[in-house]
């Protein structure tokens, strides 16, 4: 197998894990990281260029004879740069790890996602679609449905798209801003309405060369600002991996009941699809159901899935792109992996930037995986909402996360926050 000069597009903690899982490759010649954080930098080099400015992605990869590129987020994949690399003749050869611009609406539009769902007798939730023109529709729907409720901007929107509507009214407001006010811009044009479930969630890593796929390890994050999961949604506060209601009962599950499904029905369609599936999944009374599909690696889970899992991730590509990724077997640390977030004071709200991190020198036995840092001179400051993320290795869940605690305690910038409960459920 070559070696490859690699363009990573992110600058999150999701790249950053990204980032130092590459740089252990044998295989990794040069890796440019666009546009890369404060902690990137340790890993390869970072690059001024947008991560959908196609044209500006084109010219560097030709000047620097980039032989792969794998895109961190959503953003370049629902803007189709599979289907650019794909339709430019000095292009198609490099490897875009990720899927075609149709097939990267499981992400870019719920109803999308929904109604592949349904043809493939996916299990998921129930649910109706609705848009200006059918908003009175809606609005009846509303009235009638069971408590809580759950509402769905069907684009993208950095999110924050996914409202919970405890009150009658609450749901009627939500819809009717997204509808008729436009909260969400063009992602809020349609709107899904959907069953709220019960259970615990998970996140599950399928890795698809679009015949054959592996599973990667999976991972439980914490979307919740306060403990014991209340407040408002963030990115993530943290993750933990493995998840100890993930018995090889329910992981059997989920691969025939959800994976199996998807890999054939994208290839019954006809979708190109090269690239992650995230499978944001509920258990409910042990059964798995698809919440949402995600075109990418999730962020915080990237943090403890890369630490885990013991393949090398050039080799795994370079197999998803040759279409033989039925020749790979999964080797995961049988470890347990956390990962704790440092926020900024007053995140997911409005908090500043710009603020001096020290004692980074301090941390031992645990990762720093930077997701919102900026490296000036030789100071590394804030410059997210979401900090950095803590990760361990440890025998056990327990031993893991004391490690990032300890370690988290002794990074330090004003108006620091972290959960202090992360893996609460399983303690």
């Amino acid at each position: 197998m070559k070696t490859y000069n690699i363009l990573l597009l992110g600058s999150g903690g999701r790249e950053n894990a990204f980032a130092w899982k590459l740089n252990q490759s044998q295989f990794c010649n040069q890796l440019y990281i666009a546009p890369g954080n404060a902690g990137t930098n340790q890993f390869g080099t970072n690059v001024a260029l947008s991560m959908t400015d196609f044209a500006a992605i084109k010219e560097f990869c030709l000047s620097h004879e980039i032989g792969l590129v794998l895109p961190g987020g959503e953003d370049a994949l629902v803007a189709g740069i599979y289907d650019f690399f794909q339709k430019d003749v000095q292009l198609q050869s490099i490897i875009v790890a990720g899927p075609s611009q149709k097939g990267a609406q499981l992400e870019g539009s719920k109803a999308f996602a929904k109604q592949f769902m349904q043809r493939h007798q996916i299990p998921t939730a129930s649910y109706r679609e609705f848009d200006n023109a059918s908003f009175d529709e809606g609005i009846a729907f509303l009235k009638q449905h069971p408590l809580p409720v759950v509402i769905k901007a069907d684009g993208l929107a950095a999110g924050k798209g996914v409202i919970i509507a405890q009150t009658t009214e609450e749901a009627l407001n939500s819809f009717s801003k997204m509808i008729r006010d436009a909260q969400f811009g063009d992602a809020g044009k349609k709107v899904v309405i959907e069953e709220f479930l019960t259970g615990i969630e998970l996140s599950v890593f399928v890795l698809t060369d679009g015949t054959h796929w592996v599973l990667l390890p999976e991972a439980k994050d914490y979307k919740r600002i306060g403990e014991s999961d209340t407040g408002l949604n963030t990115g993530g506060m943290g993750a933990i991996s493995p998840v100890p209601f993930a018995d090889a009962n329910f992981m059997n599950k989920v691969r025939e009941q959800i994976v199996k499904s998807t890999v054939e029905g994208l290839k019954k369609e006809q979708i190109e699809y090269k690239g992650f599936i995230f499978l944001g999944l509920i258990s409910v009374n042990g059964n798995p159901y698809v919440i949402e599909y995600n075109c990418r690696m999730g962020d915080p889970e990237t943090e403890v899935v890369m630490p885990r899992l013991k393949n090398d991730l050039v080799e795994l590509l370079d197999a998803l792109w040759n279409e033989r990724l039925n020749e790979i077997t999964i080797h995961s640390d049988v470890q347990a992996a956390a990962t704790v977030m440092l926020v900024s004071g007053g995140y997911p709200n409005d908090y500043e930037k710009g603020k001096k991190i020290s004692g980074l020198q301090n941390v031992k036995n645990s990762i720093l995986f930077h997701a919102g840092t900026l490296a000036n001179n030789q100071d590394v400051l804030t410059n997210g909402g979401r900090v950095i993320a803590v990760s361990s290795l440890a025998p056990t869940l327990k031993e893991a996360l004391e490690v990032s605690y300890h370690n988290a305690n002794l990074v330090d910038f004003e108006g620091k926050y972290y959960r202090k409960d992360i893996g609460f459920e399983f303690q």
